[in-house]
């Protein structure tokens, strides 16, 4: 009985995926691409929503290696940003498994605080590395609307309420009271990565936390990246040639239509008004994210 077990086995193995065959090893693999928190039905940005069930399905993988992320972000929401690291260290302190984050165009600014959650960075020599920084834009329209003869009513309870309100006058004090605020986060995106890199880092901190940025090699020369490499050749060469890296992605539903987690965006109409206008905002703002790094 056990003999015939065992040539059954040998026949079945070859029509097993990799990764349930045996014998190789096995390093899932989580893509993280586009903008941090920019959220639309037609342009899902990434949110802990969106990946939290890939990097759950990840990691549940028992016969895992390693996990590895493949990152290409030029960043967007601190917040987003924040809880896609924290759930990723979660998991990765839950499951007792090291992860491995490979980038690729960019990781810059909220897509290298998602990086700094691996135990282990690796880019390409010509990625875009860093954007240690806080950055927050607007527009302001009050002359515009003078000279169209627009009155612009405001009603308020409470006096910072309708601060930097583009449709008024900038004024110092709301500037300062920003910059304050963007100051906090600043801090703590510097105390991040010290907390993870370490004595990784052998740049100044004048240059690393200014927003500055660089390609890979200047990167790992400063110690935000640990090495030059690509995700299948770094893995093949660290767990054999026959290592399996099946790409994980989040559950599909009824009609193939992934399913991210708890969005109510995904259910708007994205052929009303409303929700034609958010896809024209967000694809500027998505576009001049990238722009900021030459892409």
């Amino acid at each position: 009985m056990r003999e015939t077990l065992q040539r059954l086995s040998e026949r079945v193995r070859p029509l097993l995926p990799a990764r349930l065959r045996g014998g190789a090893a096995v390093v899932p693999v989580v893509r993280m691409s586009g903008v941090i928190g920019f959220s639309t039905p037609l342009r899902p940005g990434l949110t802990l929503s969106s990946v939290a069930r890939s990097l759950e399905r990840a990691f549940a993988i028992r016969s895992a290696s390693a996990v590895a992320l493949a990152i290409n972000s030029p960043g967007g929401s601190a917040v987003q940003s924040h809880l896609i690291y924290q759930r990723i260290r979660q998991l990765a302190e839950e499951h007792e498994r090291p992860v491995i984050a490979f980038l690729e165009d960019v990781a810059a600014s909220g897509g290298y605080m998602i990086a700094c959650a691996a135990d282990e960075i690796v880019c390409d020599s010509s990625s875009i590395v860093g954007s240690i920084g806080v950055v927050g834009g607007t527009f302001g329209f009050n002359r515009l609307i003078e000279r169209l003869g627009i009155e612009r009513r405001v009603y308020t309870a409470g006096e910072r309420k309708v601060m930097l309100d583009p449709f008024q006058p900038e004024k110092p004090e709301d500037v300062e009271r920003l910059k304050a605020i963007q100051q906090d986060i600043h801090e703590g995106f510097i105390a991040l990565v010290k907390s993870r890199r370490g004595a990784a880092l052998t740049g100044p901190e004048a240059a690393l936390f200014t927003g500055e940025y660089w390609t890979g090699r200047k990167a790992q020369e400063l110690g935000l990246v640990d090495r030059i490499g690509d995700l299948r050749g770094v893995l093949r060469e660290r767990y054999g040639e026959n290592v399996s890296t099946p790409l994980v992605s989040a559950d599909r539903g009824l009609f193939g239509r992934r399913v991210p987690g708890v969005d109510a965006g995904l259910f708007a109409p994205a052929w009303s008004g409303v929700g034609f206008a958010e896809e024209i905002v967000s694809a500027l703002e998505a576009r001049a994210l990238w722009a900021r790094y030459g892409l």
